[in-house]
């Protein structure tokens, strides 16, 4: 095995490596997020609207989908509703008309209605970039991420559920890779993940192996923080990038290594949740590796900041995760990501 494709699905863009382990040549792109050009596709459609496809990435798609839905018939598959919401009554108290899979693909067939597609991966997209690459779109593995909420049990919100999945696989075996399912074994409640598997058919080189440090993802919605002691994961706080400061990062992250945050208390505030282990004291805050797209809002910490950039690019840090993920999964040789 050789060649890898690595796509990082996020709320702005869509990130993609192709990297050969044998050659180490590699090349990437970064690209407008599905979510978005879907979102796009959607408000040029004329008239009455069908809606097949699968659970994706919402916002701007879920946002122009409603609008359409206040004047026009929009019919919605049952699988393609779950990227409005996972409740198909609550969709259609919202106006829409959710038929079964089968109903809506007769109903695409008539050709009495617009048509669009849902779904984080759009395979003859994807091809197109590959090939302009210059290199064949042909892999050994495929490795994808995507934000997936779950499907809580009914009284548990979204965000105490997927912390909840975080605990259990992580408890086990605390090291990132573990959150990399092989397409076959994509947990039933995490749907999003299952429809991009069903589609899709060592981070920095500051990172220190000897002590612990701090990784930040400051990424279009959402910004994750994570501490590393020895290859372990020893915690996380997720918060939206909308409501982070330099102020209020800081405290975070001291707290996050200490040992302090809990989860209650991050969403009692409007983050999205923690989960700590252990605490790792503050001498991972000598190293906090900033990552992501919107990094700049992390200037005006106090804390010693480096600008992460795998493969000399900061936008490839989720590939790269995701490429090391598989590399540890398989037990392939180290890779020098610079």
């Amino acid at each position: 095995m050789s060649r890898f494709l690595c796509v990082d699905i996020g709320a702005g863009t869509m990130d993609v490596l192709w990297f050969d382990t044998e050659s180490v040549h590699h090349y990437k792109a970064v690209v407008v997020s599905p979510v978005r050009a879907i979102a796009e596709r959607a408000a040029r459609l004329q008239g009455d609207l069908v809606v097949t496809g699968c659970e994706m990435g919402g916002g701007p798609v879920t946002a122009v989908l409603r609008q359409r839905a206040e004047t026009h018939d929009v019919v919605v598959s049952l699988s393609a509703a779950a990227t409005l919401h996972h409740d198909a009554e609550k969709v259609r108290a919202w106006g829409f008309t959710v038929v079964a899979d089968a109903e809506a693909e007769k109903l695409r067939r008539r050709g009495r209605h617009a048509h669009l597609e849902l779904g984080d991966i759009e395979a003859d997209r994807l091809e197109r970039l590959v090939e302009g690459f210059g290199v064949p779109f042909e892999f050994d593995a495929v490795a994808v991420c995507v934000q997936d909420h779950g499907v809580p049990p009914p009284g548990m919100s979204h965000l105490d559920f997927r912390h909840r999945i975080y605990r259990e696989r992580l408890d086990a075996r605390p090291y990132p890779h573990e959150l990399l399912f092989p397409a076959g074994e994509v947990p039933a409640v995490l749907n999003r993940l299952r429809s991009v598997a069903r589609s899709a058919g060592r981070l920095d080189t500051h990172a220190p192996e000897n002590h612990a440090f701090v990784v930040l993802d400051v990424a279009t919605s959402h910004t994750v923080c994570a501490a590393v002691a020895a290859g372990e994961l020893a915690g996380l706080v997720e918060y939206h990038t909308a409501d982070i400061t330099p102020e209020r990062l800081d405290r975070l992250l001291h707290e996050m290594v200490a040992g302090r945050l809990t989860h209650g208390r991050v969403l009692d505030e409007g983050g999205h949740g923690a989960y700590i282990r252990k605490a790792v004291g503050s001498e991972a805050l000598k190293t906090v590796i900033a990552t992501g797209p919107k990094r700049r809002l992390v200037r005006g910490s106090r804390l010693p900041m480096i600008f992460g950039a795998p493969l000399g690019d900061n936008m490839m840090t989720g590939c790269v995760g995701l490429l090391e993920s598989l590399r540890r999964r398989m037990g392939l040789e180290s890779i020098l990501y610079v």
